[in-house]
């Protein structure tokens, strides 16, 4: 069958669109952070935002994270997991201590971007590691599997708060569920609208 020009064109967008679906591999998670969601909850003014980008194929994660209105200077910043129940309690530290590399310091305010090996020790707490399999491409696992689960938080310690001024729980952001739809979804879409 042959197939005429508008034809050709929707094939190689589809053709396109698979092999991307079948190449992805960035794992998505954000947070909004806040003293509400600290454990225990406290009335800091101060509020964030943390993405974390997990590359399943090349095993890095990029950490961005932007944050102001600390009633504390920062002291540490960090990923704990995993909690017993999804988006709530406390866990240990999995990423590297007692801070991220490069996190800002002694400041109330801020933003950080960083990416980090995944296969290095020095990504990850070192307990982490060894209650995990002891190796870091086993921690990596147990991290990953923390994160899918919603049991992994993000959380900014200061002076004033020194078990955690603001927290969020990562979780996979509500728009890239848009991306399980696909290219089917706009050829949907396009249909409908024509």
């Amino acid at each position: 069958m042959k197939l005429n020009g508008h034809h050709a064109f929707f094939a190689a967008i589809a053709a396109a669109g698979l092999a991307s679906a079948s190449s992805a591999a960035i794992l998505h998670y954000q947070a909004v952070l806040s003293g509400a969601v600290e454990a225990p909850p406290n009335a800091s003014p101060g509020t964030g935002f943390a993405q974390v980008d997990i590359d399943s194929v090349l095993n890095t994660m990029r950490v961005q994270v932007t944050f102001s209105g600390l009633l504390g200077n920062v002291t540490a910043c960090h990923i704990h997991s995993p909690t017993a129940s999804a988006g709530s309690g406390t866990a240990g530290v999995s990423t590297t201590t007692p801070t991220f590399t490069g996190f800002p310091s002694g400041v109330t305010s801020g933003s950080y971007d960083h990416l980090f090996d995944l296969t290095l020790a020095s990504s990850w707490n070192p307990a982490f590691i060894t209650a995990n399999g002891g190796t870091p491409t086993l921690a990596m696992t147990a991290f990953l599997n923390n994160l899918a689960a919603g049991k992994a938080y993000l959380n900014v310690h200061t002076s004033a708060f020194p078990s955690g001024e603001i927290r969020g729980f990562l979780e996979v952001p509500a728009p890239a569920s848009l991306a399980l739809v696909g290219l089917g979804g706009l050829m949907g879409a396009r249909r409908r609208r024509a």
